[in-house]
């Protein structure tokens, strides 16, 4: 008091000080354990379980071809954002000004959201509820407040989400864009939206919805796609050798294979010519090709058909699906009866999460394995020490708020807020390093996303490619690993933020995104 400081302003300065200390012996507790949980890297290579599963109780493995079997390049993306882009202009008389825009690699991510009535491209986490800086109308984020008048809040009711498959149908204004094929097509709408706005055009969401959505359909239905593929297959597939590997691993341990797929016959036969060898269906006990999926797994109206080496369609009624052959259509019911392949000794992989598996493992027991090519680059991104670092003391910071908002005084109060301040600046950094406009495939700050949450329920296990398999014996037992539920005991390996216990994560702890 006596060199000027009023007695109000001591405890202020008091808690201050105490603040800084304690934020500093906390940071000094991270840093020390980093270099401990930096040498548990997860392998990207790694094969992760949702559901314990035993590799010697699988008799027959199934494949999808696309993502699956065949992994593109980026140039595919490309070549499907171009055509469809021209279609629009030429087929839908768009303006002839979009020829400009270019495909932006790595500007959208799978599992995303688009509202078709107000024209916006979303992350949606599994409890319903918008990451608010990953809205998008255009190339441009909408801000925070505009989304909160538009949606009452941040919570999407159910009523207007996409139904079970993740369309926007009956009623849905919601669409979840969730393969692989869908990034040009979400790029296009931006694409489209960024044009119309910056000219002031008065236009319609819902029909530059379809159109795009036509548009990329055509690129897939009428086979231009295929036929640029094809033409030129060196520069689209990649990775082949691996897939030839895994077949050639099954076929070797007696183990039973089929391909079930929605492309044509001669798109497949010349990229797994490619990957495998002119001999390839003889590795397939049967191969379905234009199965319609998911359609295929409901629908059981639709017979199977013969089609000949040429393409023809053949007419005779097919009593047993035969190695060798190529089959057309179908649908699952007929092929459970025609093999006999059913329950849990069967493994079916795919890269579409309602499409490929969601059917299998609800309705008929399969199991089923996700493949996830996004997962190699976010593990690597999790590997490194800038992540760790930062998810250390985000998590540190949070258990400091957890704490010290028991206490009501202004200058506690104060405190938490500049934390929750940090803390709020520090969840914004961590999701710009997976990808600056919508973050992590798996995360939505702290929360999983929907993809996440619908990965979890139909997928007994998720692997970045088809090779992972090669790193296991065939009697290999996947076993998820035990995470406490939010009211238990965090009794094995857990991390307590405030620094009292030092134990390491397991060495997967930073793989579940």
């Amino acid at each position: 008091t006596q060199r000027g400081i009023s007695d109000e302003l001591l405890p202020l300065l008091f808690i201050d000080c105490f603040h800084r200390l304690f934020i500093s012996e906390i940071y000094l507790q991270v840093v020390n354990r980093i270099p401990g949980i930096s040498t548990h890297e997860v392998d990207p290579d790694t094969i992760f379980a949702n559901n314990e599963m035993s590799l010697q109780d699988i008799e027959i493995y199934g494949f999808d071809y696309d993502y699956t079997l065949a992994f593109y390049s980026s140039h595919l993306h490309t070549l499907i954002f171009n055509i469809a882009r021209d279609l629009l202009i030429s087929n839908h008389r768009y303006p002839e000004g979009l020829r400009k825009y270019e495909y932006i690699p790595d500007f959208a991510v799978r599992g995303l959201h688009y509202d078709v009535q107000k024209a916006l491209l979303m992350k949606i986490d599994a409890f319903h509820y918008i990451q608010l800086g990953t809205v998008y109308r255009g190339l441009h984020p909408v801000p925070d407040e505009e989304v909160i008048a538009m949606y009452e809040g941040c919570h999407v009711p159910l009523e207007i989400m996409s139904d079970f498959y993740g369309k926007s149908s009956h009623g849905h204004t919601m669409k979840q864009f969730m393969d692989i094929f869908s990034l040009p097509e979400m790029t296009l709408l931006l694409c489209v939206n960024d044009y119309f706005m910056k000219h002031n055009i008065d236009y319609e969401p819902v029909h530059l919805y379809k159109d795009v959505k036509e548009t990329i359909r055509d690129v897939h239905v009428k086979g231009i796609m295929y036929r640029a593929v094809e033409a030129d297959i060196d520069k689209y597939i990649c990775y082949g050798e691996q897939s030839h590997a895994v077949l050639k691993k099954l076929s070797a341990h007696g183990k039973k294979m089929f391909l079930i797929t929605n492309s044509p016959f001669d798109f497949v036969d010349r990229g797994m010519s490619y990957i495998v060898g002119k001999d390839w269906r003889d590795l397939f006990d049967v191969v379905i090709v234009q199965a319609d999926k998911p359609g295929f797994f409901n629908d059981r109206r639709k017979p199977f058909r013969r089609v000949t080496d040429k393409g023809a369609l053949l007419w005779d009624r097919i009593h047993r699906l035969e190695k060798g052959q190529i089959y057309k259509q179908g649908n699952l019911y007929e092929f459970l009866r025609l093999t006999g392949w059913r329950g849990s000794k069967v493994l079916y992989f795919g890269d579409h999460i309602y499409s490929d598996l969601a059917d299998l493992t609800l309705k008929h027991g399969w199991r089923t394995g996700a493949i996830i090519p996004e997962l190699r680059k976010e593990i690597k991104i999790m590997n490194t020490p800038e992540f760790v670092h930062m998810m250390s003391w985000l998590q540190a910071l949070t258990g400091l708020i957890e704490q010290m908002q028991v206490h009501w005084d202004p200058a506690s109060q104060a405190v938490v807020e500049e934390w929750i301040k940090e803390r709020d600046a520090m969840r914004s950094q961590t999701k710009d390093i997976f990808n600056a406009q919508f973050g992590s495939l798996f995360r939505a700050y702290h929360n999983p996303t929907y993809f996440s949450r619908r990965l979890s329920r139909f997928a007994d296990i998720y692997m970045a490619s088809i090779s992972c398999l090669l790193n296991y014996d065939l009697r290999h037992i996947f076993f998820p690993r035990r995470t406490p539920l939010q009211h238990e005991s965090p009794y094995w390996l857990e991390y307590n933020p405030s620094g009292c216990s030092a134990s390491s994560p397991a060495p997967k702890d930073q793989s579940r995104v």
